[in-house]
């Protein structure tokens, strides 16, 4: 279940899902919001939704793609988290 934070958040990004039906954005689960943030946000995005799941939490979530899922993320996207969680998190 997702915070009010975090669905407040969503409802702000909500352009960023214009395939998801209205009605199911705010259920979307953390990972698919971290992946569209990470590949399309603005890094004001990236730094408030790093702030609403906590720098560890965020990095559990964007670890745990593995395989496909991995390759979801734009390759330098991916690079630069990777480095970024490893010194931070």
């Amino acid at each position: 279940m997702n915070s009010p934070e975090l669905k407040a958040f969503i409802r702000k990004h909500s352009s960023l899902f214009w395939y998801i039906p209205e009605d199911k954005k705010e259920d979307l689960s953390p990972d698919i919001v971290v992946e569209f943030i990470f590949n399309y946000g603005t890094l004001d995005d990236v730094k408030t939704l790093i702030k609403i799941l906590g720098v560890e939490n965020t990095a559990k979530i964007f670890f745990a793609a593995r395989g496909r899922k991995k390759l979801n993320y734009y390759p330098e996207i991916y690079n630069y988290f990777s480095l970024y969680f490893k010194r931070y998190a």
